[in-house]
Order: structure tokens, then C-alpha cells, then sequence
């Protein structure tokens, strides 16, 4: 299945299913999950990198768990628009997804999309860096899916 517009996910996707969303980091998988009725995002999840099968593994059995039907999927964009070695490393991981399973993915621009976690975390919860460093992969997630839903919503709201 190739990776669709986020305008499109809705359409590829059952009503009354959640959606994921990831965080990709260098180490770690940020992962976040909507409602059914993919109004609010949640951090879920923090899976620790390691050989691609078990992280494939470890996310299929939560979509499965939680009957996920599409992932919205970080993708760091440059400030100016164009897409580096981190951004290609994300496109690179839902192709290895879809190689073990069908996947409905899109891909969200987070451009600082962490910065404004960590500002978040520091500014209004008041977290040490060592508490940060648990919670900004999962906080990050959940900011990526509120973001396209969020625009989803929007669109369907002008339609």
C-alpha cells in the first residue's frame, strides 16, 4: 500500500478505528495513539531500537491490541522545506513496515515538533531532564497525531 496524503488516511481507514502515531528517533520509537473517534492523541509508548524485525514485531501487536488502522508517521522536514538523511530514514522504515504487512501510512512534517515538548515539559509540568528524557519520545508522538488529526478534522469541517 503507498504511503497517502493525511487528507486520504480517513478514506483508507475503517470508521470508529484509532490511529498511531510514531515518533522516530535515533534510539528510540515514540509511540501515541488516538481515540476511536481520532479527536485526542495519547502518548502510549516508548520502544528502545534494535534490530528492525522486533520493533516491526512490538508494533504490530500493539495496532493489532488496540485494532490500530492507519499510522501517522513523523517526518523531520528541514526548516527550509526539504528533506535530509533523517527524513529519507523515516520513509525508509514505513517501506520496511509495509514489507511485513499492509500498512495505511502518512507522514506528519514535525519540525520542532520536540522543542515544543521539551518547552512544554520544562515550562508548564516543570520536569527535571532526567524525568524529560522518559516522556519527551511519547509526548513527541502524541504532538505528531494531534497535529494531523487535528487537520483531518479541519478539512472535514470545510468540506
Amino acid at each position: 500500500m503507498p504511503v497517502l496524503d493525511i487528507l486520504d488516511l480517513p478514506a483508507a481507514c475503517p470508521p470508529d478505528t484509532a490511529w498511531m502515531g510514531l515518533d522516530l528517533g535515533e534510539q528510540t520509537i515514540g509511540v501515541a495513539v488516538s481515540d476511536t473517534t481520532r479527536m485526542i492523541a495519547s502518548p502510549l509508548e516508548l520502544i528502545r531500537k534494535s534490530k528492525f524485525t522486533l520493533e516491526a514485531q512490538t508494533l504490530f501487536k500493539l495496532m493489532d491490541a488496540r485494532k490500530i488502522s492507519g499510522l501517522v508517521i513523523g517526518l523531520p522536514v528541514n526548516m527550509d522545506g526539504t528533506e535530509g538523511p533523517r527524513a529519507q530514514s523515516c520513509r525508509a522504515f514505513a517501506r520496511n513496515l509495509e514489507r511485513h504487512r499492509p500498512v495505511n501510512v502518512a507522514f506528519w512534517d514535525e519540525r520542532l515538533s520536540t522543542s515544543a515538548v521539551e518547552r512544554f515539559l520544562i515550562d508548564e509540568l516543570d520536569l527535571s531532564r532526567k524525568r524529560r528524557a522518559g516522556v519527551v519520545d511519547r509526548t513527541a508522538a502524541a504532538w505528531i497525531l494531534q497535529g494531523a488529526l487535528d487537520r483531518v478534522r479541519d478539512q472535514a469541517s470545510w468540506v
